[in-house]
């Protein structure tokens, strides 16, 4: 999967005024050339790596499969036969990728869509160089602050050994100073971030020191599915399947198409 710039965030650190120690690469995904190239020199006047202008959602994973971004701007109507929200899920198959839409109209439906892919910014067309700018720098403020920060209510394990103790219905898990108890029924969904899993309950998250897979594979419950390469879900716990997301409650997490047969199969005998 490669690693996860939400985990890691990004390798820079704005300093005084502007001055950048190393460079953020950025894809800018726009079927637009003349607008792609308006933004991409806008980005390098302010000192960003533009790694690349993709005019369509195929050759956009292509780069993000060989260059790995640390953030991608994307236009939503794509032409061709992925959109930018198609083109942006499939992305985040291929590694965790902050992404900020661009658009100059969206309909209720893609944007309900849209938000599946959990984006840093919307920036509507047309836009002035700051406003760019500006969404960008507020995204890397996010990146740095996600990864200086754990939630409020979550806790990462000081190694493995403390991360995870499964016990018939039930886990052990160390939150603060102590081992905390979390029923298996309880769990909404869980979350691969790098070599981390984070579980989703509705009083508060914890991180976990293994893989989704390792987690997976230990958990042996019946009720969760695999729907995302970083998402396992107990399904007894789905609300609805929209066409890119399932909604657990107030939680919306993008499944990948590849699921969706093993999905609706599942859900008729849940």
């Amino acid at each position: 999967m490669g690693e996860n710039p939400i985990c890691q965030a990004i390798s820079f650190i704005l300093m005084g005024k502007g001055k950048i120690m190393e460079q953020i690469k950025i894809l800018v995904v726009e079927d637009e050339m003349i607008i792609a190239a308006d933004i991409s020199m806008t980005l390098e006047e302010h000192n960003y790596d533009v790694i690349g202008m993709a005019p369509r959602g195929e050759t956009a994973l292509e780069i993000v499969k060989e260059n790995a971004p640390d953030m991608v701007l994307m236009d939503i109507n794509l032409k061709g036969k992925l959109d930018g929200i198609e083109t942006a899920l499939l992305m985040q198959e291929i590694r965790p990728t902050p992404i900020i839409f661009l658009t100059a109209n969206v309909d209720q439906a893609s944007f309900e869509r849209a938000k599946a892919v959990q984006p840093y910014a919307f920036l509507g067309k047309p836009f002035k160089a700051t406003e760019l700018i500006r969404a960008i720098e507020l995204a890397i403020s996010r990146l740095g602050s996600e990864r200086d920060m754990n939630p409020e209510n979550t806790e990462k394990p000081d190694s493995p050994e403390d991360g995870l103790a499964l016990l018939g219905d039930r886990i052990f898990v160390r939150f603060k100073d102590r081992l905390v108890k979390v029923s298996i029924t309880d769990i909404i969904y869980a979350t691969a971030e790098s070599n981390y899993c984070r579980i989703v309950t509705a009083e508060r998250d914890h991180m976990l020191a293994i893989t989704l897979k390792a987690f997976e594979e230990r958990l042996s419950a019946p009720q969760f599915m695999r729907i995302h390469r970083s998402h396992l879900v107990n399904l007894e716990k789905l609300d609805e399947v929209g066409e890119v997301y399932l909604r657990l409650g107030k939680h919306q997490v993008p499944y990948s198409k590849s699921y969706k047969e093993e999905l609706y199969r599942r859900l008729r005998t849940v």
